[in-house]
């Protein structure tokens, strides 16, 4: 008579096999596992295969323990009715040149900063009819708002939007770009494959605040600051948060990475049923459309043009795909 131990550790020895099985999730093994098992969406090497999973975890700061309540933004069903089948922002605002821009957060778990001011810049721009390119600096407020999580250890998205209300953000550029009141101070870095930059490796500890600006800047930090009029989160339905793109302009959300998704090279991502997950990571949404019958999300990532499409990536629409369509936030700009 067999007894349950015994079928206990045939099953154990089983799983043991399949684990053993199974391509490790950075090998090109699981590329070619990836691309044999859909069609929907392009895999490719955008890791070295030498970089450990736990760094592209580090890169997923998205802190779920730290979701906060907004009022919810509700679009009439006139507008609802009215949008287009597909939709880029610089089609219908051409003079926002942020709206095409990918930033790169370097060796930091700053994906929730970066998504936010990234479409704070872009709205900066929208509402003041497209007069105003003031960039938003993810150096402060990575740095400076306490409450929004652990700096580079990951944050609150809805934190930092409620910050840029209260407290306001400088502006700021890019790693050595010396642009604005406090440019980003974590160094870019080839995440990827073998480019011009340094390769990424280990992680940072985050930046100190500094509550001034950066020396030959005419502007004093407290004067710099530009900040919300009012912050908000859309509800998970499709057709509010396309409102919401269309009418006021990019937005940050929130998703479930797993493991296939850091070789997303082109085409409209879709996890494979047995992809693990890896983290909460943010991002912006910018626009949406449909490609080989699929409907999409247009989104840009942080992790500097090597990656994806030219640092954007398409993901399905309509489903809450990966919780993609939970979560999302943004605001209107207090113009100045």
């Amino acid at each position: 008579m067999v007894t349950s131990c015994a079928v206990l550790a045939v099953v154990l020895c089983a799983l043991a096999v399949v684990a053993v099985d199974r391509p490790h999730p950075l090998s090109d093994e699981y590329i070619q596992e990836i691309n044999l098992k859909q069609n929907s969406w392009k895999a490719g090497r955008n890791f070295g295969p030498n970089i450990s999973l736990s760094y592209i975890r580090y890169l997923l700061g998205v802190r779920v323990d730290e979701i906060i309540s907004l009022p919810i933004m509700k679009h009439d069903a006139e507008l609802i009715a009215s949008l287009p089948e597909t939709f880029h922002p610089s089609d219908k605002w051409p003079n926002c040149p942020s709206l095409n821009e990918i930033r790169d957060q370097g060796v930091c778990g700053s994906c929730w900063a970066f998504g936010a001011v990234e479409a704070m810049t872009d709205r900066y721009c929208i509402h003041s009819n497209q007069t105003q390119n003031f960039h938003f600096s993810a150096q402060d407020l990575l740095s400076c708002c306490e409450y929004c999580g652990s700096g580079c250890n990951g944050g609150s998205p809805q934190s930092a939007w409620l910050y840029w209300k209260y407290y306001g953000i400088v502006s700021g550029g890019n790693y050595n770009s010396s642009l604005g009141c406090q440019p980003y101070g974590i160094a870019a870095c080839e995440h990827h494959v073998p480019g011009p930059l340094p390769q990424c490796n280990g992680s940072v500890p985050t930046p100190k605040c500094e509550k001034s600006c950066e020396s030959g800047y005419d502007t004093e930090y407290e004067t710099d600051k530009r900040r919300g009029k009012e912050v908000y989160a859309l509800r998970s339905n499709e057709d509010d948060i396309k409102a919401e793109l269309f009418k006021n302009g990019p937005v940050e959300a929130s998703f479930g990475v797993y493991s296939d998704f850091p070789h997303y090279k082109h085409g409209v991502y879709v996890k494979l049923p047995n992809a693990t997950r890896l983290g909460g990571h943010a991002i912006k949404i910018l626009g949406w459309g449909v490609e080989n019958g699929q409907k999409y999300w247009l989104a840009a990532n942080s992790w500097n043009p090597d990656w994806g499409d030219k640092g954007f990536f398409k993901i399905l629409r309509g489903e809450n795909h990966c919780g993609i369509e939970n979560g999302v936030v943004a605001g209107i700009p207090l113009i100045q």
